[in-house]
């Protein structure tokens, strides 16, 4: 029982979590260069991204430019996000990782 009120807790963290991402996501205007559930900029639709693992998601927010020579991308626009505190970036992963459908 304890272990089912801590899977709980977590998953209500996590809820939490990916609800101050997507506000996060929101209030920087990621959907100018982004999009979710096709809104926003759809050149950069992020639910393909949602299948990225947290550490290269959080290394695409924090260093696009390093992220898009080792992966090749195409896309390499700067980001604003480098200067988010860390609170936000996780908070953006936690959104970005729930996109999972």
């Amino acid at each position: 029982m304890a272990l089912g009120l801590v899977l709980a807790g977590v998953g209500a963290a996590s809820a939490q979590s990916a609800d101050a991402g997507k506000k996060v996501y929101e209030a920087n205007k990621c959907g100018v260069c982004h999009s979710i559930a096709g809104v926003g900029n759809k050149k950069g639709p992020l639910e393909d991204a949602a299948k990225t693992p947290a550490d290269q998601i959080r290394q695409w927010i924090v260093d696009a430019p390093t992220m898009a020579t080792k992966t090749n991308a195409t896309r390499k626009p700067p980001m604003k996000a480098y200067t988010l505190p860390k609170e936000d970036v996780d908070a953006l992963v936690a959104y970005i990782q729930s996109l999972k459908k």
